[in-house]
This record gives C-alpha cells, structure tokens and sequence, in this order.
C-alpha cells in the first residue's frame, strides 16, 4: 500500500505535540449521561464524577467541512495525517490522584506520546499513544491516561473479521447490557462523537464492513470501571486499564463480567453474543 503511512520519519515527528483545553465538569451533563445509562438522573455540583466519565466533557468543536469521511476530524493537524481509513480506540490507561467533583473547571492537556507502525493479520496498523493530564485551577493533578488510538487499512470485499478468543469462565458478576441504537445515538451525541460507524449502518456494511453500527468501546470500558466501582473491595479506585479485543455491534446484547484478584483488583471482561472475548480491564483500588 503506497503513500505516507510508510513514512514514519514524518509521522514520528508528530511525537512530543501538545494540544491543551479547560472545561467545566457541569452536572447538567453528567445527569444526561445517568439518563443514557437508564439511571435516575439527579447528581449535583460537588458530587464525584464516576470514573471515565469525563469522555462527555472537552469536546472538539471541529466544523463539518474539517470532517472526514468516516465523521471524524481530518488527520494532519494534532493527530499525525496517517493514510489509514479505518480508526479504533485499542485502549488505555488510567491513573487517578483525586477525586473530579461536579462544578470545577479542569485544564486538559494532551500529548502525543508515540506513533508506531505494525504488521497484523489485518494487514498494516498504526498505532498511536496519548498521553492526557487533567489538572484542577490550583495545578494539582486529578488524574492522567494513556489513550491508544489504532489506524487499519480498508476492509476489502468479502473478508471477514478473524474470531475472537473464548471469553473466561468464573466470573462472579455479571450484567447484561443491550446496545440498542438509542443508546449508541446518545452516547454519540454526549461525547460529540460523529464517527459513523456508531449510527450509519449502509457505511458500516457497505464501507467499514461491520455487519451494523459498532458499540462505544469508550462506553464498554466505562461500564466496566461501574462494575468495578460497584463490587469494590473498599476505597477509592486509583488505577484502571482496558484492551479492545473485537467489536461489540447494536441489537446483539452482551455481557460484562467481573472477579476480586489479588491486592485490591478486580479483573473484567465483556462477552460477545457468542461467548467471545471482546475486551479486558482491570481496575485497581486503594487499600
């Protein structure tokens, strides 16, 4: 495949760019998000913000015309231009400090920690690491993450995605979860998320080749760090990572399932229809 996706001189030299931004973590929007979830939607000013909420606040404002053709931003300007059509959140990292309370005004910053180009059996990958830090007005850090965003080449006629892994057994929770298109619409419109493959399903089919629109993976992990939160040992959750394995589509209900390990951390997983392993995470809490 010809053009600047080999060229990873220029695409290395996107390493080390910053971009920053301040919000205001309002309850508004955090009572929209309870509302999404199906939960009474009554937060306030100085409560917590449950973790990996914050995915609903410093949203970029990128006019229609600077869209792409999948709905996300053109590439070339903070993000490196990689010739590669089809983008997926790989995972991430996170290390909370202190609690985000409803009401402050946070300073984001982010930075690109390194660009890497790889063989899979999909073909060429290029794989891109952010770093974010959020900072309180006072400076002092209320958490960082690790944001891994994966590059693909285009789905080509009549392949198929390779089957996922089986999916542990043992969990001791579960919930069911039912990606309906409501909730991927809404989820969307929290997070200013235009990428089409969450709502369009004649380009998932006919451009992604996705047999419908694909599940937030942003969302699965947050649902995940609920579990977590909602089983914990005790004490405040201080780190929390995950790892997209295969995609998660509306209309096919999964599961989400969780086990106690060992020094105060949960292991997590989510299920396909099919038994499948569709992501990992672990969530690790104060003592």
């Amino acid at each position: 495949m010809a053009g600047r996706i080999f060229d990873e001189a220029l695409l290395k030299s996107w390493i080390g760019r910053t971009e920053t931004g301040t919000d205001v973590i309002d309850a508004g929007r955090a009572r929209l998000m309870q509302a999404t979830l199906d939960r009474t939607p009554d937060l306030q000013e100085g409560d917590v913000l449950p973790p990996l909420w914050h995915w609903i606040y410093f949203l970029a404002p990128a006019r229609l015309g600077e869209l792409g053709r999948d709905g996300h931003p053109k590439l070339g300007g903070f993000l490196p231009p990689v010739e590669l059509p089809r983008r997926m959140w790989a995972g991430g990292r996170f290390e909370f400090r202190e609690p985000v309370r409803l009401g402050e005004r946070l300073t984001k910053t982010s930075t690109i920690q390194d660009v890497a180009i790889k063989q899979g059996r999909s073909g060429t990958l290029c794989f891109v690491t952010l770093r974010h830090d959020l900072a309180g007005e006072d400076g002092s850090l209320r958490f960082c993450e690790e944001h891994d965003i994966v590059y693909r080449q285009a789905a080509t006629p009549g392949s198929t995605s390779p089957e996922p892994a089986k999916a542990p057994e043992g969990g001791k929770w579960a919930t069911k979860v039912d990606p309906s298109a409501v909730l991927l619409f809404r989820y969307s419109a929290l997070t200013f998320n235009a990428h089409r493959i969450h709502y369009d399903r004649d380009y998932c089919r006919d451009v992604e080749g996705y047999p419908g629109p694909v599940f937030h993976g942003p969302l699965t992990a947050t649902l995940l760090a609920d579990l977590a939160v909602k089983h914990s040992p005790g004490g405040r959750i201080r780190g929390f990572s995950f790892r997209a394995l295969a995609p998660l589509f509306d209309g096919a209900p999964f599961v989400l399932r969780g086990k106690p390990g060992e020094d105060g951390v949960i292991e997590l997983w989510a299920e396909t229809p099919d038994g499948g392993l569709a992501m990992t995470a672990s969530a690790r809490f104060s003592k």
